[in-house]
This record gives structure tokens, C-alpha cells and sequence, in this order.
């Protein structure tokens, strides 16, 4: 079991070090299923497990200068304050009915993930005016609300606050439900919103989910829920070791082809929680 719990947790390492997250919503399935957890004690394991390996991934990406700290900062704080309603909506839904809601949040990520595959090779920023008053006015009323200066910072209007914000909130509810970093939603926010570059974006995606995921464990443990500490230990030894090898393995992949491959094994493991979960209910 402990020699299992390391391999899944490497498949996950190896999806936060080449994506900056996506790959983490498969830890609560192969917890349930392959190790025979119940889902209330997966998404313990799989908050601390996903927390550790994203906080040592985040520490390698900010050495390089791979994360913006502002806007992860801002992103986190709205996770911080969903964590702890998604820990309680979690506790109010019977377990298959919870599964049942997580493999149609799979089934609904593995469609956006595609569908941004097809759209990829985005990750330019456009730079504007340190004013963004001297901006021209058709582009000050153009996108999602988010601009950037001359030298590539963020401009932080209160429109642009608020899209952060909403959209960290709604990671910190998935976060807490499901033990999932969110990552799937927090990169192409970040690319999306806030114009951020694709590496900078997996960087600070990193730093969040980290943050996130420590509330969701503080949020679990306060409620009485108890960490399983040998399985936990394995699946992050397992998690940090993939970390490294989906590094690697991603200098020599496009991310489009790695969205479309993790894609595809969302869909078949959000069809297969699916239907388990039909069937025990």
C-alpha cells in the first residue's frame, strides 16, 4: 500500500511540475479507488501531499524569478477565505454523492483543458502605458480587465482586484471539497486576467495552491479530521520525486500537447469515478 501510495503520488508530482497544476485532481480517485481510502480521508492526504510538493516546486520556480509574489499573493488570500466553505459543504454532502460531484467537476476541467489545447500557443503579454490613462481608449476598454505596464508589472486596478479575487475564492472552495490545488483553474486565470506569461503563471500557480492547500489541512484538522501519516508521507515522497521528473520530462513537450494528454486522462478517470460512484449510490 505504502509502495503504491509513493507511485501515485509521483504521478501527481509529475503533473504539478509540468503543468503548475491539473494533474492533482487525480489524487482523490487514485486514493479512493487504489488505495482503498475514504474520500473524507483523501482530501487530507491529498491537501497535505499537493501543499508540500507545490511549496518546494514554487521555491525552485522563484529562484529563477519564474512567480510574481503580488498577484499570488492576492489569488491566495481569496483561497484562503474559500477553503474554509468548501471544507464545510464537503462535510454536508454524503460520500457518493461528493464523488459524484467530483467526477463531474473532472469531466467539466477535462473539456476546458481541450478546449484551451486547441487555443493554445497564447502566454504573450501585452504591455501598456505605465498610465493607463495615455492608453489608447479602445484598448483600455478591451479584455478582461487586467493590463500591464511598459516594464511587464501588473497593474492593479480594482476591476482587475476583483476578477483575481473572485476566481481565487471559487480555487479555495474547489480546494477545500475536493483536495484539489486548483491549478487547473489558477494558470489560465493568471494567463487569461491577469496577462501573465505561461512560465511565470505555473510558478505562481505553485505558490497558491501551496498557500491553499495548508488552509484547506488547518480547515480538516480543526473540524477533527485525522492525517494518515505514513500514507501521507509516502505519497509526498512520491510527489517530490515526480516533481523533478516533470520537469525534465517538460523541456521537451509543448503545452499543448501536454493539456491535450492530461485532457484525455481526466476524461477517463472522471468517467470512471462517475460511474463507480452510480453504482455504489
Amino acid at each position: 500500500m505504502l509502495f503504491l501510495g509513493v507511485v501515485f503520488g509521483g504521478i501527481i508530482g509529475i503533473s504539478l511540475g509540468l503543468t503548475g497544476g491539473g494533474g492533482a485532481i487525480f489524487a482523490v480517485p487514485m486514493l479512493v479507488y487504489g488505495l482503498g481510502c475514504s474520500p473524507r480521508e483523501a482530501v487530507m492526504i491529498s491537501l497535505v501531499a499537493v501543499g508540500i510538493t507545490s511549496l518546494i516546486g514554487f521555491l525552485q520556480k522563484w529562484k529563477r524569478g519564474e512567480a510574481e509574489l503580488r498577484t499570488g499573493a492576492l489569488f491566495a488570500v481569496a483561497g484562503m477565505v474559500g477553503s474554509p466553505i468548501g471544507g464545510w459543504l464537503a462535510r454536508q454532502i454524503p460520500e457518493s454523492l461528493l464523488m459524484m460531484l467530483f467526477s463531474i467537476l473532472m469531466l467539466s476541467i477535462a473539456g476546458v483543458m481541450w478546449r484551451r489545447a486547441r487555443r493554445a500557443a497564447e502566454g504573450t503579454q501585452v504591455c501598456i502605458p505605465r498610465d493607463p490613462a495615455s492608453a489608447p481608449q479602445s484598448y483600455r476598454s478591451d479584455g478582461p480587465g487586467c493590463q500591464r505596464d511598459t516594464e511587464g508589472n501588473l497593474i492593479l486596478t480594482s476591476r482587475c482586484a476583483r476578477l483575481l479575487l473572485l476566481v481565487g475564492v471559487f480555487a479555495g472552495i474547489l480546494s477545500g471539497m475536493f483536495g484539489v490545488g486548483g491549478g487547473f483553474l489558477i494558470v489560465p486565470a493568471l494567463v487569461v486576467f491577469s496577462r501573465m506569461s505561461m512560465l511565470r503563471a505555473v510558478g505562481t500557480s505553485l505558490m497558491v495552491i501551496a498557500i491553499v492547500s495548508f488552509s484547506g489541512v488547518f480547515v480538516q484538522v480543526s473540524a477533527g479530521q485525522l492525517i494518515p501519516w505514513q500514507l501521507t508521507l509516502a505519497f509526498v515522497a512520491g510527489g517530490l520525486t515526480g516533481l523533478w521528473g516533470g520537469r525534465l520530462i517538460g523541456q521537451g513537450l509543448s503545452t499543448a500537447l501536454l493539456q491535450k494528454v492530461f485532457s484525455v486522462a481526466i476524461l477517463g478517470v472522471g468517467l470512471f469515478v462517475l460511474v463507480s460512484s452510480m453504482v455504489s449510490g
